[in-house]
């Protein structure tokens, strides 16, 4: 079982920036792959990003919408993928979610994020 807890979220204005975590704990061995997607009001999931593990290239990949702005990462060691905001814009208001690729895909809970004009 894997249990992940996103935080970092918050309101800031256009042009502000915010760093989303992920923590990952339990057994996080067969996850080779790490997401984030987000949700706005009154709209349906949306992919933002994910990240390979060393064993799959560490390759990551961006919606054409975030590329140039949003950065995801990981620290093995500290079991945490991040996703660096920059530029947001008001149509990043979202809520944002973690999602562990494997045998079974595990989510957080979300962490929102409000972007004011």
């Amino acid at each position: 079982q894997v249990q992940l807890v996103e935080s970092g979220g918050g309101s800031v204005q256009a042009g502000g920036s915010l760093r989303l975590s992920c923590l990952a704990s339990g057994d996080t061995s067969s996850n080779n792959c790490w997401g984030w997607f987000r949700q706005a009001p009154g709209k349906g999931l949306e992919w933002v990003s994910l990240i390979y593990s060393e064993g799959g290239g560490g390759r990551t990949y961006y919606a054409d919408s975030v590329t140039g702005r949003f950065t995801i990462s990981r620290d093995n060691a500290k079991h945490t993928v991040y996703l660096q905001l920059n530029s947001l814009k008001p149509e990043d208001t979202a809520m944002y979610y973690c999602v562990g690729y494997g045998p079974f895909n595990y989510w957080g809970q979300g962490t929102q994020v409000t972007v004011s004009s």
